[in-house]
């Protein structure tokens, strides 16, 4: 008995000793686990664990570059940066988007539409692209955000630059706007910067043709945060490197003023140097104040300006084409010149022509009587044209068109051109596979037909006239300072057809009314009507003259090209009133503008007058517009 209890006793010591090793080593194990993990994670991941608590103490905050200054050859600013306060929003860290809202619009005061804005960006947007909230803000609203930073997780308040357009509207359609990176761009250029609050890019115009120079490198900096966010101390800042400024020919002097002239027209004017093809201004109007697309253009200013009849989201400048009209009966009177035809030879003008079995008119009711070839010019008959063109052909007047510019584009810093069409038996074969008529001829020898110009071509082609020189246009200074070289044309054949262009701003020319207000100035020019709409017989045979009762659409377009002085031309002109009725809404423009260069406290004078009569200048118009436009929306923030 005795006996077996101890055989029990000796059983059960050996399994508490087998529990005890395998409890023990299991221990020993894990324990051996455990420490190999310590070591693993403080030697081999200690550089991982010390950047995540780093971050947990430290915030990197990239600072985005200021970009580069857009002067103009004065070096007065066309585009620069000011100083602003801005709240943006991260989608991907917010954690209650309509509370978040709800906040901020109670904060910063953010009208119905701005809250709207708002929500539809947060639906559509991607969630590493920041929402901008407002910019331009006071102190005040500004401190209002940055104190309910820490709970408000992704709501961004910084203080930094915006680009700023002193000209505003006046550079609207050449200088562009810049915007925040869209999701494809960002998917372009992965960089990190893309996705800084306030970080923009060049969306349109030359901000987006020299981005890379204008950019700059962003700055950083390392500010010591609590657990909730909230800033305890700036470690350490890296300036950001602004980019660089780039000076234009442009006279934004002159660029103002043509865009004021133009006020409410729907048109262009532009200015060149005449010896050096330096565009000084070129101007599209109406156009949109860049500040407000930079900004975030609101619903209710981009509805206004997309279903604008006058279309002032396109550079009429460059992509708006034209029928040049008779602008171009200087540039026909070269070829007929080229060609052999005599300048003192005359035709008489009963008033119309035929040609086939159709009626070709002249402007002039009952005709101008015997017209040589100068008179044709300084009186714009079209019955010499028409005669004089019949005879030579199609070919020389193309061949001409091309050598004073029209029908090419030229290679500038801009987002698009129009080229137009300079129409010859080839053109018309390869286009509508139909031959070459005479009533073709007849039609383009007067600028009309197939013929089509932009504006910047019609300037061009006045500067080759009066300099005689191979002008190409340029937007930035020339710095070789080497003239273009001279045209293959007669020097006496240009020194004629200049005297001409000087008589059509005289006594007898069809713009005697366009002479400039400065007695030692003289212009030359050249009246332009293009028609719109196809002239029935019947309106001819009662004698149709006038545009005014017809709706503002269907009106001839007025056109006007120019060079001063006549003796040494400096200038060369074209201005383009759409639908403006005719040639009359052009020259005074175009008189104005080119007074400007010459005597600016006269054309002032005569601007503010102007502008007394229609109700303050074009900015003031325009925000009187739009906020009439406001006043007849119902707008809510759940519309």
């Amino acid at each position: 008995m005795k006996n077996t209890k101890t055989m029990k006793g000796c059983v059960q010591s050996l399994t508490f000793s087998r529990r005890a090793t395998l409890l023990g080593g299991a221990s020993l194990g894990i324990g051996v686990v455990l420490i190999a993990r310590m070591g693993y994670i403080s030697v081999v991941e200690n550089s991982r664990y010390k950047l995540l608590s780093e971050s947990n103490r430290v915030n990197f905050t990239l600072i985005p570059p200021r970009r580069g200054w857009l002067l103009d050859r004065n070096e007065k600013p066309i585009a620069n940066n000011k100083a602003d306060f801005r709240v943006d929003l991260n989608p991907s860290r917010v954690k209650d988007k309509e509370t978040t809202v709800a906040t901020l619009s109670k904060l910063l005061r953010l009208d119905t539409e701005e809250v709207r804005r708002i929500n539809t960006e947060l639906v559509k947007t991607n969630n590493f692209q920041p929402i901008h909230i407002a910019s331009g803000l006071n102190l005040d609203s500004f401190a209002a955000v940055t104190v309910r930073l820490p709970d408000l997780p992704g709501v961004s308040a910084s203080r930094g630059f915006s680009r700023n357009y002193p000209p505003g509207t006046a550079v609207g359609h050449l200088v562009g706007y810049v915007g925040t990176p869209s999701a494809e761009e960002y998917e372009q250029d992965p960089s990190p910067i893309l996705v800084t609050p306030g970080y923009k890019i060049g969306k349109d115009g030359l901000e987006k043709k020299f981005e890379a120079a204008l950019q700059g490198k962003p700055g950083a900096k390392r500010v010591e945060v609590t657990a909730r966010g909230k800033i305890v101390r700036e470690l350490e800042a890296r300036p950001d490197i602004p980019g660089k400024s780039i000076q234009l020919t442009l006279d934004i002097d002159v660029q103002r003023y043509a865009a004021r002239r133009l006020g409410e027209e729907s048109g262009s004017v532009v200015v060149l140097n005449s010896q050096t093809g330096e565009i000084l201004t070129i101007t599209s109007m109406p156009s949109f104040d860049p500040n407000s697309f930079s900004d975030g253009i609101s619903q209710n200013e981009w509805q206004m300006l997309s279903g604008d009849d006058h279309v002032p989201l396109r550079d009429k400048s460059l992509r708006g084409l034209y029928p040049p009209g008779s602008t171009i009966k200087p540039m026909v009177a070269l070829a007929l010149l080229k060609e052999g035809v005599r300048a003192d030879e005359t035709i008489f003008c009963t008033g119309r022509l035929k040609v086939g079995n159709s009626f070709f008119h002249c402007w002039k009711r009952g005709g101008h009587g015997t017209v040589n070839m100068a008179k044709a010019i300084y009186q714009s008959c079209d019955v010499y044209f028409y005669q004089m063109a019949l005879r030579v052909g199609i070919e020389p007047i193309a061949a001409m068109a091309k050598t004073l510019g029209l029908g090419l584009t030229y290679d500038l810093p801009v987002s698009s051109q129009s080229y137009g069409t300079v129409p010859d038996a080839q053109w018309k074969e390869r286009k509508y596979n139909r031959k070459w008529q005479a009533y073709d001829t007849v039609n383009t020898t007067i600028g009309q037909g197939y013929m089509l110009a932009n504006p910047l071509q019609l300037a061009i082609m006045a500067a080759r006239i009066a300099s005689g020189r191979n002008i190409v246009p340029s937007l930035l200074p020339n710095k070789n300072k080497r003239l273009p070289q001279s045209l293959d044309l007669s020097p006496e054949h240009l020194a004629f057809v200049r005297s001409t262009m000087g008589d059509v701003v005289s006594e007898i020319g069809t713009a005697r009314r366009a002479a400039l207000p400065i007695p030692d100035v003289k212009m030359g020019g050249k009246t332009g009507t293009a028609q719109v709409r196809r002239i029935t017989m019947a309106e001819r045979a009662g004698g149709v003259r006038s545009n005014a009762s017809l709706p503002w659409k269907f009106r001839d377009h007025g056109l006007f090209v120019a060079f001063a002085p006549v003796e040494n031309p400096r200038y060369a002109i074209s201005v383009v009133v759409e639908h403006g009725g005719g040639s009359g809404s052009a020259y005074p423009i175009a008189r104005d503008v080119m007074t400007f260069l010459y005597k600016q406290e006269i054309a002032m004078d005569a601007l503010r007058k102007l502008e007394a009569d229609w109700g303050g200048d074009i900015e003031e118009r325009m925000a009187k517009r739009l906020a009439e436009y406001k006043a007849s929306k119902t707008v809510t923030a759940t519309d």
